[in-house]
């Protein structure tokens, strides 16, 4: 007799894929590529030369784990403003599944190939200040897309999600269509919600950038995703609806004081918070000469979970942001 999904899947399950991690590697790399002040200088991730490390795929507890750990070694071109070509070499030590989780950075050893000149050295600076953060991004795609490869091979009719982390879109969607679907008992005498005992939780920390730019990366559509990796809906204005991390956390805007203050509803979309609960993040902008301090407060939240949710905003929020270059100076 098959075991129910719930009993299935709390068992460790696990494939490797490391064949296919370097394809993937080899395949989107070369996309990235950045564009400098002139209309012919350019540079890019042109070749990827060396992929060694395993990439495997876990299942345990009903939770989809990332497991990988890589080196890749890669080739860049760029093109001087009189198109000129340069080239060089790219070592990345290690892509991990540490460094998707945020808890440590990529490190991303240049080189330059062609002789040093005034042109061909500024492509280098071109390419050592930008491609980090575009790599960064692009490799955050990564984990995603390796369990949306390859989730269903050692999944049984459930969707995955990381422990500690906002649950995916793909999950997310099939609670919320169980949730539309009311079972004639549950029509008939709808349940009453039961009080939740709450507390508050706080984090903070200091970034280069200006408090009007922080402000943008934070509400805009187009900019959330750069630090999120994951879609986002967001109007930024008062009443409105938003989804951050692929539908994971959402709620409704309350109040947006550009370069100073947001205050929104946030619920999370997991099996660890309780149905129909919102709590309230309030978010500051203290800017000073140098950097500009992040406050992050998050009140009416279920005790329980409190570390949990700590850790998802230092995370998520803090290293999000700190993970497309911004320091602690302006």
């Amino acid at each position: 007799m098959a075991l129910p999904s719930s009993t299935a899947n709390w068992h460790w399950k696990n494939k490797n894929v490391t064949g296919w991690g370097r394809d993937w590697f080899m395949r989107e790399l070369v996309k990235v590529s950045v564009s400098g002040d002139s209309e012919q200088q350019k540079a890019g991730i042109s070749n990827v030369t060396l992929v060694e490390g395993d990439v495997e795929l876990g299942q345990r507890k009903s939770k989809l784990i990332t497991i990988y750990d890589c080196r890749v070694e890669a080739e860049w071109t760029g093109t001087t403003s009189t198109g000129t070509e340069v080239k060089g070499q790219l070592v990345i030590p290690e892509v991990s599944h540490e460094m998707s989780d945020g808890i440590s950075d990529y490190e991303f050893h240049w080189s330059m190939n062609t002789p040093s000149s005034a042109e061909s050295d500024s492509v280098y600076a071109l390419v050592r200040k930008h491609l980090p953060t575009i790599l960064t991004t692009k490799l955050a795609e990564f984990p995603v897309a390796l369990r949306e490869v390859h989730g269903r091979d050692v999944t049984v009719s459930v969707d995955p999600s990381r422990s500690g982390t906002p649950a995916p879109a793909a999950a997310t969607a099939q609670v919320l269509k169980q949730a539309a679907t009311p079972s004639p008992a549950s029509a008939a005498a709808p349940k009453v919600q039961k009080p939740v005992n709450t507390t508050t939780v706080t984090a903070e920390s200091s970034f280069a950038a200006a408090a009007d730019d922080l402000f943008g990366l934070l509400t805009d559509e187009k900019r959330i995703p750069h630090w999120s990796r994951a879609p986002a809906k967001s109007a930024a204005q008062p009443g409105t609806p938003y989804e951050l991390f692929g539908g994971g956390v959402h709620g409704e805007y309350v109040s947006l004081t550009p370069g100073k203050e947001v205050v929104q509803t946030w619920a999370l979309k997991s099996p660890t918070w309780p149905a129909g609960h919102q709590a309230t993040l309030t978010t500051t902008f203290e800017q000073s000469t140098d950097s500009t301090k992040v406050k992050w407060s998050l009140a009416n939240v279920p005790k329980g979970v409190e570390d949990e949710l700590k850790r998802n905003i230092e995370g998520y929020y803090i290293h999000g942001l700190k993970s497309i270059g911004l320091g602690t100076e302006l």
